[in-house]
């Protein structure tokens, strides 16, 4: 069977020679050295900026290192339109590889190896000084690395690590150990990803268990009416939360519903959960209660809630306005405090105007000198001025 990856193209009666095909191939080789090095030539912008800023706090007689730094990475992920947690990585890739990581810094600057490429082996060196981590990059050296794909270059790279400093893998090992967290995230189409960062033989103790509860399932003598994966997925749910998977969730979930689908029920409009994105499955999802949330052009002006009573209404109207994500541009962030975009010290309301979802880091970030924030506006200490996202 042959799989046609693009649609063909119109009959012209000439077929492109070896030569033209094989220059196509060399333009796209080209494009991705062009794009490799545009990303090098960004990471030495990254760092010449904080170092700037460095200086300019200096100057100001700002010397708190973890102040400084949030002032930084909060320019940087307005001035790039991503998160902190990114800014934080893009910060940490331009600071190290002028830290012992020569090599790997020439390679990006002539396009041989891509962002993704540099990224995973500044993160495997990270726990490194300058002087190990310039004995990891010569020994790095000698592989060649262009040739290799992202995630067997991180494996060497920390192969490579272990070898040059075992105690500081080893402690490295033991902090990863201690960071083990569960994390959610939305996914497509109603669904949602759960993600568990565990040691290593617990993971693998926990999908042993979920797949011996597949092989219980397959010689029993009921009939097999879900896939393997469902089967998994079902029991995850069981085990975690006492109840079968057919079980209404008890659980109250607030959806965002547009007007235009309460009036017409033929209405293309979708209903959407907030941080989750749209959903057309109110009707098969079994919940305890949702709560809806009215909307108009996407902006929430009414709710109504199946409970009997119910506190904070206010503060779930901003959530769901704001989708549940950070307000600031490029953040991505779940909310994690409700700010007044105009301080209560200065006369602002808490009404539904005047409050705005915000993660952590961003909350805090608009306390730091220079930093203010007007009803839709953040001025950065450099003087940029940013919209806030509506």
């Amino acid at each position: 069977m042959t799989t046609i990856l693009t649609d063909p193209p119109a009959a012209t009666g000439t077929v492109p020679s070896r030569e033209e095909r094989a220059a196509g191939f060399a333009r796209i080789e080209r494009l991705v050295a062009l794009r490799n090095r545009i990303d090098a030539e960004i990471a030495e912008e990254v760092r010449a900026a904080a170092q700037r800023e460095v200086e300019a706090r200096l100057e100001e007689a700002l010397v708190d290192p973890e102040r400084v730094e949030a002032s930084i990475l909060g320019q940087l992920g307005l001035a790039l339109r991503v998160s902190p947690t990114r800014a934080r990585s893009q910060l940490r890739l331009a600071r190290d590889l002028h830290a012992g990581l020569d090599n790997v810094r020439e390679a990006f600057g002539a396009g041989e190896l891509d962002e993704r490429r540099v990224a995973a082996i500044v993160a495997a060196a990270a726990h490194l000084d300058a002087v190990k981590r310039a004995e990891l990059d010569q020994r790095l050296a000698a592989h060649d690395l262009p040739l290799l794909g992202v995630r067997r270059i991180a494996d060497l790279a920390r192969t490579v690590a272990a070898a040059v400093a075992p105690e500081a893998f080893a402690e490295r090992a033991r902090a990863a150990r201690r960071d083990r967290h569960v994390t959610i995230s939305p996914a497509e189409d109603g669904m949602a990803l759960i993600r568990a960062l565990l040691p290593m033989e617990q993971a693998i103790t926990c999908y042993a268990a979920l797949r011996k509860a597949v092989t219980e399932h397959w010689v029993s003598p009921e009939p097999v009416t879900r896939t393997r994966g469902q089967i998994m997925a079902d029991t995850l749910v069981e085990r975690l939360s006492g109840q079968a998977a057919t079980t209404p969730a008890q659980v109250e979930i607030q959806v965002l519903v547009p007007v235009e689908s309460l009036l017409d029920s033929d209405s293309p409009l979708p209903a959407e959960i907030p941080g989750f994105g749209p959903t057309n499955l109110l009707n098969e999802a079994r919940c305890v209660g949702w709560r809806r949330l009215v909307t108009r052009d996407g902006i929430v002006f009414g709710g109504d809630s199946r409970r009997r009573a119910f506190g904070g209404v206010l503060a779930d109207w901003i959530r769901a306005r704001d989708r549940g994500r950070c307000t600031e541009p490029g953040c991505d962030a779940p909310i994690a405090h409700l700010d007044h975009r105009r301080r209560r010290s200065e006369g602002g309301p808490t009404n539904l105007g005047n409050g705005r979802g915000t993660c952590a880091f961003h909350n805090q970030l608009r306390e730091q000198p220079g930093w203010h924030l007007t009803d839709h506006t953040t001025t950065t200490p450099t003087g940029r001025r940013y919209t806030l996202r509506t």
